[in-house]
């Protein structure tokens, strides 16, 4: 059985508008932030700056079994993700990225994707700066990540 939910997004704790130099990290302004459609890394779901109190995304996926899938959902079966793309805006409104954090959708623990089946939303918090104050990369799982379920009316 395929069921709709909605996966939100809530970061927070962003490490600003500008990053680097560091350790072989070239500098970066006016950072932002997106989602990443899939096969598509110029497609960025609403943008955030990098200095903002938080940044959300709702994305709507289909579930079936512990399968995840939809437009911005990453990887093959086993092996599902979401990108956060980070990139460097510049004055023409153009995104270059420069760095991306992997959800793990596949760590997201099976009550609780079974429980966000029933009540149509995944929510994953976390924090969007790494141990450096630079914007989070690389692949991102518990604890980086607290995946819960919740009714969708709250999203």
């Amino acid at each position: 059985m395929t069921s709709a939910v909605r996966i939100r997004i809530d970061g927070v704790d962003l490490p600003g508008r500008a990053c680097g130099p560091d350790d072989g990290i070239p500098s970066y302004t006016n950072i932002h932030v997106a989602v990443q459609r899939r096969n598509r890394p110029a497609e960025l779901v609403d943008p955030q700056p990098g200095d903002a109190a938080r940044a959300s995304w709702t994305l709507e996926c289909t579930v079936t079994g512990t399968d995840v899938r939809g437009p911005c959902v990453q990887g093959r079966p086993g092996n599902r993700f979401v990108y956060l793309s980070w990139g460097s805006v510049d004055a023409s409104g153009a995104f270059g990225m420069f760095r991306r954090a992997k959800l793990m959708l596949d760590a997201v623990p099976t009550d609780v994707l079974q429980t966000a089946v029933r009540t149509g939303l995944l929510v994953g918090h976390l924090g969007l700066t790494d141990g450096r104050g630079h914007p989070l990369c690389a692949r991102v799982v518990p604890p980086r990540i607290t995946w819960t379920a919740g009714a969708a009316a709250q999203g």
